[in-house]
């Protein structure tokens, strides 16, 4: 069983007292870091014009930082087994404060694209190491709440980065979107007070094995992006050695005992479909309101700002029916929110910009509740000491679901260009619906067995 944050000696006030403070301080760190994600999108094409870049080499402005927070992710995840989380968290936050700085006065892309890659890696753990801590921590009465909290901060931050970044890029420059994420290095004294005091953990570091995995997520992503059939060849050899080897040292950097875990799996891929669906939306949406309806940066921010923000208040409510019937209910509801959306979006999209704001604030909802279930499910299914990895891995495979739902709309717009978008956007969103209806039948599978089980 987790333990409270506190000492036994403290008064149930005191304890609720230390970890509605740490889940404040966590709730805006996740903001800074997830609007870091989103910021960017907006000022691409300003990039693009200062350091006279291709597309294609502008482009792993995004996909360097989603492949090294990914890794991240799972890296620091993996080492809060046996690591003091806030010995973790001072490492990852002070790199995403230096990264800042560099990013600020970068001059060249080259030092740009470094700075967001060191970015990504700070900001890594600050995702990771927050389903950690409420897992480890938080009683399981109060562990609803808790997800809900970090989940819908983390839907806000989605929605607000695209406006923060519209805003700052147009009257700024897009070098000043680095002093919005440096303001995380102000947490670092709270969490070093509020955090659980905790003692370092005999463990053994996989670093062979953190390569390999490292090695192998970047070539599917690489092969997805390029469909290149040598980076293929090469990426099935990285993963075939990946899996022999995961199966040959004592303690691998993933346990083979995870992946083995069907009701495990289920919820990762559950969990994918959710980061895919989202990320489309936030590719999809400022396209269709600039190619469609003539928006600008800032206007297409203020469209998917409320989103964010239905998002946030519903994921109060979302927490405190988790806490109370337990995930089942909102897993079901979240995946009939993502469905509803994209059949909204398949017919009313192109109609006016905004049934878009409407049908955002659905999938929002819906990306909010399945986003606490997983991580609150994770925590009941796994045990303590498996929890820091099997997050890490839950993290690393929703990014991956994330960019590939970004690579495969980006495929389904070139593929269609000669068609009206009414069509275009009806055929994506068609498609995306019978990608929610499969995680449907993958959870009613996971709820039978779970059932069976009990």
């Amino acid at each position: 069983m987790p333990t409270t944050l506190s000492a036994p000696s403290k008064t149930e006030n005191d304890v609720l007292l230390e970890e509605n403070k740490l889940i404040l301080i966590w709730t805006l760190t996740t903001l800074l870091v997830v609007m870091n994600t989103t910021m960017f999108n907006i000022a691409l094409p300003f990039i693009f014009t200062d350091f006279s870049l291709s597309s294609s080499t502008a482009s792993w402005l995004v996909s360097g930082y989603s492949i090294t927070f990914a890794i991240s992710t799972l890296t620091f995840g993996r080492l809060s087994d046996f690591i003091p989380i806030s010995k973790l968290l001072l490492i990852g936050i002070s790199i995403l404060a230096i990264a800042s700085v560099i990013g600020f006065f970068a001059t060249n892309f080259g030092v740009l694209l470094f700075a967001r890659i060191l970015q990504a890696a700070g900001g890594g753990p600050v995702m990771a190491l927050s389903i950690v801590v409420a897992g480890r921590y938080i009683p399981l009465v109060r562990r609803g709440k808790a997800m809900a909290y970090i989940a819908s901060s983390a839907s806000l931050g989605f929605g607000l980065g695209p406006v923060i970044g519209g805003v700052i890029t147009q009257y700024l420059g897009w070098n000043y979107l680095f002093v919005v994420t440096g303001l995380s290095v102000l947490s670092i004294p709270f969490f070093l007070k509020l955090l659980p005091k905790e003692v370092i953990r005999k463990g053994h570091f996989d670093l062979f094995g953190a390569i390999l995995t490292g090695l192998s997520v970047i070539g599917l992503l690489l092969f997805i992006s390029t469909f290149s059939y040598s980076i293929l060849i090469v990426t099935v050899l990285l993963f075939t050695i990946w899996w022999k080897y995961l199966h040959k040292v004592e303690a691998p950097f993933i346990p083979p005992t995870l992946l083995r875990n069907s009701q495990y799996t289920k919820i990762l891929f559950i969990g994918s479909v959710a980061f895919f669906i989202n990320f489309s939306n936030l590719f999809l949406i400022p396209i269709m309101l600039t190619t469609v309806f003539g928006k600008g940066p800032v206007e297409v921010g203020m469209f998917i700002f409320p989103g964010a923000v239905i998002a946030m208040l519903a994921g109060q409510v979302i927490g405190r029916l988790i806490d109370r019937y337990g995930n089942g209910l909102l897993f079901i509801s979240g995946l009939l929110f993502l469905f509803s959306a994209t059949i909204l979006f398949a017919w009313l999209s192109t109609s006016q910009p905004y049934f878009i704001l409407l049908t955002y604030m659905f999938a929002s909802i819906g990306f909010t509740s399945l986003s606490t279930c997983i991580s609150n499910e994770v925590t009941r299914l796994l045990p303590t000491t498996q929890i820091g990895t099997g997050i890490g891995i839950v993290q690393l495979t929703q990014l991956f679901g994330g960019g590939l739902g970004v690579t495969i709309s980006g495929l389904l717009l070139t593929v269609q260009e000669s068609l009206s978008p009414e069509i275009i956007y009806r055929n994506i969103y068609f498609t995306f619906s019978f990608v929610v209806l499969l995680a449907v039948i993958v959870y009613i599978l996971y709820y039978r067995k779970a059932r069976s089980q009990s």
